[in-house]
This record gives structure tokens, C-alpha cells and sequence, in this order.
């Protein structure tokens, strides 16, 4: 599994070599394990240089779970609306387990300028909006829990005004409760603005969060506020609309801060 993640952030391929480096395997094992992923036909060797690389097996298993998940029919329509109306990226993440994983997403942007991440990474906690709107309906202990496992990552790899201390995190959290949603100002990266609103299951908390996302330029402060009862009834839709799905019955967050939200 760490090679299929290995090879899933380098799409023109990888050396063995450098694969069993990266991964500290003996590159013995490294090769054998790479054999038998090229048998089930997850990987395939590139002619030219011999570096291995993904097949679109994998994407397919993974967008086929999503689909058979009711994922596309249940909250893409949602997202397209919400693209639509702010005229920016929207995306959806789902909550599972201590992760929270990016699985949907719809560009409203025609022209000019646009924030398109890949898909199906793992939102970094301490400085994302998707993140901030998970972590704002935990208590601050499992809140910290969550981010001191994932940890704060190097400055240099986000956006000048990421916090870095739990102290800073936590102001920026209490700012996002009082306001329903999280909204973060070249934090996760530089000339970025975004903001996210958690999708709230009775009795299981947040189990997605739904995020909009942009350059600054365009997405400011003032517009990220006037989109905020947009998002939030994207949210509420999608968790009203979340039943039909298995992945949305999961449980979600300890939801023990939500009454106060709520409030």
C-alpha cells in the first residue's frame, strides 16, 4: 500500500531504486512487491526508462467505490449549484476515521485564475478551511489529538499566516464557531483564501465538510461573508440528503461542541 501511495503522487513514474529508498525497503523486496502489483495489474513498467507507475486500475476501483457509495448522486449536484453561485472551486471531503479525505469537487471558475488541487488527498488539519470546519465541532482535546498525529508540517510547505501552535489554532477555531463556518486568508497557501462549513449528521456530527476555495483577488474577506448562508445551505442540504448513502452513516466526529454551534 505505501508503494501504490508512493506512485500515486508521481505520475510519470518512479525508479525501484529510488522507491526502496524513499520507503526504506530492501530493494529486493521492494522489486517482488512491485512484481506482484504489476500481476494484479495496479502497476505497469515504462519502456523506456523501466520506472514503474500506476495503471488506472486503482483510480477506477476508487471512483467505482464512490459511485456504488451514492457519493455522485447524492452531493454532486450540490456542489455543482454552490460552484455555480460563487463562481469558485467547491469540494467535498469525507470524514473517516482520523482522516479527512477530499472526494468530490466542482469548478465554477470560467476564466481567469483558478485553485484546482488534486483529488483525494488527505486535508491538512492545521491549516486548511476543510480542516478548520471539521476540527471546530470536536472538543479541543480530541481537536489536538487529531492535529498532533498529522502534525503542523513545515512552514515553508503552506501559507504565511498558517498557525503554528495549538494556541494560535484554537483562537482561530473559536473565531470559526462563532461564525458557523471556517475561513482562512493565505494559510494553507500563499495568494489562497477558502472557507467550509461541516456536514452535521444527528447523532454522529460532522461526518464531511463541504469548501470553497480561491485567489485572494477574487475571493475575499467580504465575498467569502456573503457566501457563507449560500455554503451553509449546501451543507444542510447535503446532510439531509446524506441518508441514502453508506459512507455519510459512518460515524463521524465525538460532536460534543455542536450544540454550542448550533447556538
Amino acid at each position: 500500500m505505501r508503494i501504490l501511495e508512493l506512485l500515486a503522487s508521481q505520475p510519470e513514474g518512479a525508479a525501484l531504486v529510488a522507491m526502496a529508498d524513499e520507503l526504506q525497503l530492501p530493494r529486493s523486496a521492494c522489486h517482488r512487491l512491485l512484481a506482484d502489483l504489476m500481476r494484479c495489474g495496479y502497476v505497469r513498467q515504462l519502456r523506456e526508462l523501466g520506472d514503474y507507475a500506476l495503471t488506472i486500475k486503482l483510480p477506477a476501483l476508487g471512483l467505482g467505490f464512490l459511485s456504488a457509495a451514492g457519493i455522485v448522486d447524492v452531493a454532486q449536484p450540490i456542489i455543482d449549484r454552490l460552484a455555480d453561485a460563487s463562481g469558485e472551486l467547491v469540494r467535498l471531503a469525507l470524514v473517516d476515521g482520523d482522516r479527512l479525505t477530499f472526494v468530490a469537487k466542482a469548478q465554477g471558475a470560467r476564466s481567469g485564475l483558478r485553485y484546482d488541487p488534486d483529488m483525494g488527498i488527505d486535508v491538512r488539519l492545521s491549516c486548511s478551511a476543510g480542516g478548520h470546519a471539521w476540527l471546530m465541532t470536536l472538543s479541543e482535546e480530541r481537536a489536538t489529538e487529531l492535529v498532533a498525529k498529522q502534525g503542523f508540517g513545515a512552514p515553508r510547505d503552506f501559507g504565511p499566516k498558517a498557525p503554528t501552535t495549538f494556541k494560535a489554532l484554537m483562537k482561530v477555531l473559536d473565531e470559526d464557531r462563532k461564525r458557523g463556518f471556517s475561513m482562512i486568508v493565505e494559510m494553507y497557501a500563499p495568494g489562497m483564501t477558502a472557507m467550509a462549513a461541516p456536514v452535521l449528521r444527528k447523532g454522529r456530527g460532522a461526518v464531511a465538510v463541504i469548501t470553497i476555495a480561491g485567489p485572494l483577488q477574487r475571493l475575499t474577506a467580504q465575498r467569502m461573508s456573503e457566501l457563507g448562508p449560500a455554503l451553509l445551505s449546501a451543507a444542510s442540504e447535503l446532510a439531509m440528503s446524506s441518508a441514502t448513502s453508506p459512507l455519510f452513516k459512518r460515524p463521524g466526529s465525538d460532536g460534543q461542541l455542536l450544540n454550542r454551534m448550533r447556538t
